[in-house]
């Protein structure tokens, strides 16, 4: 099901006026799971594609989802979404259940897919209202709305361009308009600035960031970039082989890696033996390569003027020092055993679920 089609199964419904959200919860999840199968006949097998998803999202908050291809990252997406119906278990969003009231869901949140939905040959205007429309707003309030989002994207001007005249920033924050036309209280982004230079993403985030601020949406964004989730996400999920395998902030996750990488570079190979050692009481594995001695330090920014003093006093004399923080893919390698990089390039996405 595409988008548009989501709204015209939303058409003509009543906007709900009051939600009855799961305590503060505009997303929650217990049990989740979806089986596809793989192959034909005699060899056709089940592929557990989500295999007991439990998450909670608060009302108010912006969450990356992150894993590799074919962790079950777009599988959870899709039923969060009512593009999919759950195997097993029950979900509601925005305080709907996902699979006995998908229609109040489609009506509460916006969507933004991957690869977008806009009819590159009709004019961006055109498009927003009649979305805007399929949600059941006048055509002065969609063409109102509209154009007051295109002046805080930055699309002003824009209103009789065709998408296939805009450039790559222009099309993805023409989708996030999309999104929002309907004012909705939740907004999922499903990869929102790939493909985009530099530039492009640095200004999507601006904007997503402002979703919150300016309408108090709650943002659950999809993403591979790990520094984009780093910068507008509270809160990181982490799922792998269709389970979640982290829930916390982007800090608290990455002090959970085994600490700060310290890196001393001593001026005399000699001292490398008393280095090691002394880093060794901070650190639980400490190795030596060429003049470094290298050791993860918990908390280290506390621990090194402690350690500077012990190697003073021990006779060592240092080039430089290096307080490396741990990064997300630190986090995942530490969670997964594989770093999200290496996960992207090694995983193939099964047939049956064209890409989850």
């Amino acid at each position: 099901m595409t988008r548009r089609e989501l709204s015209v199964d939303c058409a003509g419904l009543a906007r709900p006026t009051t939600l009855s959200i799961h305590g503060s919860m505009m997303i929650h999840a217990r049990g989740l799971k979806h089986t596809f199968w793989s192959g034909r006949g005699k060899e056709k097998k089940p592929v557990q594609a989500v295999d007991g998803v439990d998450l909670d999202v608060a009302e108010g908050e912006v969450v990356a989802f992150l894993g590799p291809n074919g962790a079950g990252k777009t599988t959870t997406l899709r039923i969060l979404t009512t593009l999919l119906k759950p195997t097993e278990g029950t979900a509601s969003v925005a305080g709907f259940d996902v699979a006995t009231q998908a229609v109040q869901v489609r009506r509460s949140i916006g969507y933004c897919s991957q690869v977008g939905s806009t009819f590159s040959g009709a004019y961006a205007g055109d498009e927003v209202v009649d979305h805007g429309m399929l949600y059941g707003l006048s055509r002065r309030d969609a063409v109102a709305t509209g154009q007051e989002l295109f002046d805080r994207l930055q699309l002003d001007g824009l209103w009789r361009r065709m998408p296939k005249h805009m450039s790559g920033g222009q099309k993805r924050r023409l989708d996030i308009v999309m999104a929002l036309i309907h004012s909705p209280r939740l907004v999922f982004l499903d990869e929102p600035t790939t493909g985009l230079d530099p530039q492009a993403r640095a200004n999507l985030w601006q904007h997503i960031g402002d979703l919150r601020a300016r309408q108090g949406a709650t943002v659950f964004l999809t993403t591979h970039y790990l520094d984009e989730a780093d910068v507008l996400a509270d809160r990181l999920l982490v799922i792998d082989r269709g389970r979640i395998v982290a829930a916390d902030t982007s800090d608290n996750l990455k002090a959970a890696v085994a600490g700060d990488l310290v890196d001393l570079e001593v001026s005399d190979r000699t001292e490398l033996a008393v280095a090691r050692d002394k880093l060794a009481t901070i650190s639980d594995e400490v190795e030596i390569v060429d003049r470094h001695v290298r050791g993860r330090v918990a908390r280290a920014g506390k621990a090194v003027p402690g350690l500077l003093r012990d190697l003073e006093a021990g006779g060592v004399s240092l080039d430089s020092i290096e307080v490396v923080r741990p990064t997300l893919d630190d986090v995942f390698l530490t969670l997964t055993g594989r770093s999200l990089r290496d996960a992207e390039a090694a995983t193939e996405k099964p047939a049956t679920e064209g890409g989850r």
